[in-house]
């Protein structure tokens, strides 16, 4: 299988991940990391793709603008460039995710090979995956990590209002998409049962929805029981003794008694994660305090004043609190510490000290750190709501708590520091249980018998269904991403007008459709255009180009290209060109059904000083707008970057058509902008006086055949179909 696994926001690379760095580089970029690396390992997979979002910006890394990374023999990191190249954090990347598919289309056509299976993790990285997959007829699989209409009832709850919450994180978006997302996945991949019932439950199409729960496994070579460095310091590797060592004198900074047991915190400056809460827990209790220091490793700082909002408010309480609970020799707040090699170690020290690990997150969806610190035999302490209940149910390794009660926090702790034996087994059972429930290559060996039933297509069709096979026209992005070749046509007076020619075009299409694309653009809206397809008994092509280039269709389920919708509505301002243009008698509008979100559709008589008076009116309203005159009676007004010839520029751009292997034809003024482009252009023998300027023009071929025929004389002409086809009967 090839897989491709989607996490857009962009910070991902392969050595030493920035954890923790800022909201986007939480749990997840370990996960889908540590997925994508052993899926790789496994025999029947031949190719992974980690595919996020390429970022050229000084603030970051310059790992991040490397278009391709090599992680091994069948494994890659993939950068799409969208929305820009600076770093934009992932809330505010939904409307540039349109580009992002588009470019992923472009880089399927140019390998020359479609995956088997998308598999989006996160909301908008399932948008990108879910539109993939319908493009190319591929099962679409889904990790949500965490989910929107959760998150919207807890920043509620913690007094958040929709309005902020909205204009921070697009929640409305988000739980949209992600409704969507439930319906069409063919598999949802969930961390536990609570996941489920109590978050994808709380979706209108959660029925819908087809669920396994997979928990994921962390890499065991890394988080390794503490006793194994005090039992073989001696092959320890030198790098996690400098490690050890760095963490233990930044610790000791702190700390007026280092020689105590420490409570550790790891986790992202997210008001969700309730930091606050636990550092409560701890300086309200005095006892706790004369038994352990306490430790919060809330991501990596330097300037607060310069970060978000919602971190720069978190690590602002934490140093507040430090003051007001006199926290000075008792809590360590390090600015940094490197994922990779410090926070395996820092584990291992925690441990070695008797310590306790908390997760005191409000909401937990998973919770890999708590994996994380159990595999190296420390006891833990963590909310009673989410994934902690199944790996405590799992591993019987720590106590439940209801973490918005700082008291019950620190009850528990203390009551795991006091009690040596209740140590002893909370420990020896985490380091037991990790290994028993949570490894990588046992989620991908279940992964994989998942998508075995759920798509046995994966391994082959029946014979049944090769049969059947024969007779199924590809998916639209399958067949686009295959051929060099397309045609692009006007329907009225070019395409329709004689039947015989018609049918005989149409056949010879079908007769090379192994080599040749095909589609129609014409002025009509979509409803109309469907209407004379049927009136003609035309079959569905490829491609619609409806409204003057406004719109465009893909197959036979009229999938709607969301990308190009974005890319026209840059300045388009239709109410402001209507109240332009309002008191000009000449101008009746068309009937409603003309009207579209990206056209404003006028009759008028065929006279220049009307054109002109249109065009100083615009202009003189500065209103950036396309106005397209056909037929001497229809007025079209379009977004400056829509036309029947800049939707052809854009499907040749996204599915990397050659200009060569282009041919448009057309009989009117409206078609005149995609004849005059860099493809092949074919004007019909019964062509309008309008295109009479095009005579001469390079790469224009005016037939003297009228309609279809002059469309086939046309494909001859430019190489598509062979000289004797105009002889065929």
């Amino acid at each position: 299988m090839y897989i491709q696994l989607f996490s857009i926001h962009g910070l991902i690379r392969g050595e030493s991940p920035e954890l923790g760095r800022d909201a986007d580089t939480g749990g997840q970029v370990k996960y889908v990391l540590e997925l994508a690396r052993t899926l790789a390992q496994r025999d029947d997979v031949d190719q992974v793709d980690l595919v996020t979002r390429y970022i050229e910006d000084k603030t970051v890394s310059p790992d991040y603008s490397r278009e391709m990374e090599p992680l091994g023999d069948k494994l890659r990191i993939v950068r799409m460039q969208c929305g820009g190249r600076k770093y934009i954090r992932k809330e505010l990347l939904w409307p540039e995710l349109e580009e992002f598919i588009d470019k992923s289309i472009k880089f399927i056509k140019k390998q020359q090979r479609i995956p088997d299976v998308f598999h989006g993790h996160y909301a908008d990285a399932g948008y990108v995956a879910m539109e993939l997959a319908g493009a190319f007829d591929r099962p679409f699989v889904f990790t949500g990590h965490s989910l929107g209409r959760n998150k919207l009832e807890k920043l509620l709850v913690e007094g958040m209002t929709q309005e902020k919450i909205n204009r921070h994180y697009h929640i409305d978006t988000r739980i949209h998409i992600e409704e969507d997302i439930i319906e069409k996945a063919g598999l949802i991949i969930t961390s536990t049962q609570q996941e489920i019932d109590s978050q994808y439950g709380l979706y209108d199409n959660f029925a819908r929805g087809r669920y396994a729960v997979i928990p994921p496994g962390i890499d065991l070579e890394t988080f390794y029981p503490y006793y194994n460095y005090q039992l073989d310091a001696e092959h320890i590797h030198e790098e996690v003794k400098q490690a050890r060592f760095a963490l233990l004198k930044e610790l000791h900074r702190f700390w007026t008694h280092p020689e105590k047991p420490f409570i550790l915190a790891l986790c992202r400056p997210d008001q969700r994660k309730n930091i606050t809460g636990l550092i409560e827990a701890y300086g309200t209790n005095p006892e706790l305090q004369a038994i352990a220091n306490l430790a919060v490793f809330a991501g990596i700082r330097q300037d607060i004043s310069r970060m978000e909002e919602n971190e720069r408010d978190v690590l602002t309480d934490m140093l507040l609190q430090m003051d007001r609970f006199d926290l000075y020799g008792k809590l360590a707040i390090p600015k940094k510490h490197d994922f990779a090699t410090e926070v395996p170690a820092l584990y291992r020290l925690c441990a070695e000290s008797r310590g306790v690990f908390v997760n005191p997150a409000l909401l937990e969806p998973f919770g890999l750190t708590l994996i994380e610190a159990s595999a190296c035999g420390l006891p833990i302490v963590a909310t009673n709501d989410g994934g902690p209940v199944d790996i405590v149910k799992n591993c019987s390794n720590g106590i439940l708590v209801d973490v918005r009660n700082p008291e019950e926090i620190g009850e528990a702790v203390k009551s795991i520091l006091v009690d040596g034996l209740q140590w002893d087994l909370f420990s020896n059972n985490g380091i037991t249980g990790v290994r028993n429930h949570y490894s990588w290559p046992s989620h991908c060996y279940k992964l994989i018998k998942e998508l075995h039933q759920v798509f046995p297509e994966l391994w082959g069709p029946t014979e049944q269904e090769m049969i059947m096979e024969e007779d199924r026209r590809p998916s639209f992005g399958a067949r686009l991403a295959g051929l060099n070749q397309i045609l692009i046509t006007d329907i009225d007076n070019t395409l329709v007008g004689d039947n015989i020619s018609m049918r005989k075009l149409l056949a010879l299409l079908e007769k090379y459709s192994h080599s040749i694309a095909w589609g129609v653009a014409t002025g009509r809206n979509l409803d109309l255009t469907l209407e004379v397809m049927t009136e003609y008994d035309i079959p569905m092509p490829d491609i619609l180009i409806c409204s003057v280039g406004t719109e465009i269709y893909y197959g036979p389920d009229l999938r709607k290209d969301k990308g190009w919708q974005k890319h026209i509505s840059h300045r388009w301002k239709p109410d402001e060109i209507k109240h332009a243009l309002a008191d000009l008698d000449f101008l009746p509008f068309q009937e409603a059904e003309a009207q579209r979100s990206f056209k404003i559709s006028y009759y008028m008589e065929d006279n220049p000083d009307y054109l002109a008076e249109v065009h100083r009116r615009l202009q003189d309203q500065k209103l950036l707008c396309q106005v397209i005159y056909s037929h001497g009676q229809f007025l079209d007004i379009l977004p400056h970057r829509a036309s029947k010839g800049k939707a052809i520029n854009y499907i040749k751009y996204k599915y990397e058509f050659p200009y060569s292997k282009i041919m448009v034809a057309g009989d009117s003024g409206n078609d005149e902008d995609m004849l005059r482009g860099k493809n092949n252009g074919l004007v019909v023998g019964n062509h309008s006086e309008e295109l009479k300027v095009l005579q001469g023009k390079p790469r224009i071929f005016f037939s003297e055949h009228p309609y279809a025929a002059g469309i086939i004389d046309g494909l001859v002409h430019y190489g598509f179909f062979p000289p004797h086809v105009m002889e065929e009967k």
